[in-house]
């Protein structure tokens, strides 16, 4: 199980006082989001892994189905649609991509991945 590390949390943005303030959180978060997109990445290799035809890594309903899910939880946080919506759908597609470069990894004969 992976637990993720993070420097100590110093303010809230209501309790940021300068920029300096600011830019530490934002750097702490941005350390913190590195960690928990590589363990979503992990799941890509598990997906081509375990997928049995790359025509299947690309599952459009998946993907809306995905945005849908992200997008039903940004009002309980506070996120806006318009900063989540992109941003996710760019990881997706890299996340898509990185899938299909794994699934043919795995599947090259061994000779030929020398």
């Amino acid at each position: 199980m992976t637990t993720y590390t993070s420097d100590e949390r110093r303010h809230t943005a209501e309790t940021a006082a300068s920029m300096t303030d600011v830019r530490y959180e934002i750097d702490r978060i941005d350390r913190l989001l590195v960690e928990i997109i590589a363990e979503r990445q992990s799941f890509m290799d598990a997906a081509a892994r375990i997928k049995g035809d790359r025509n299947i890594v690309h599952d459009r309903a998946r993907i809306e189905d995905v945005v849908a899910k992200v997008k039903a939880e940004c009002p309980k946080h506070g996120l806006s649609p318009a900063i989540a919506e992109p941003v996710w759908r760019t990881m997706i597609d890299r996340c898509i991509a990185y899938e299909f470069a794994s699934y043919d990894a795995l599947r090259l004969p061994a000779k030929v991945k020398s």
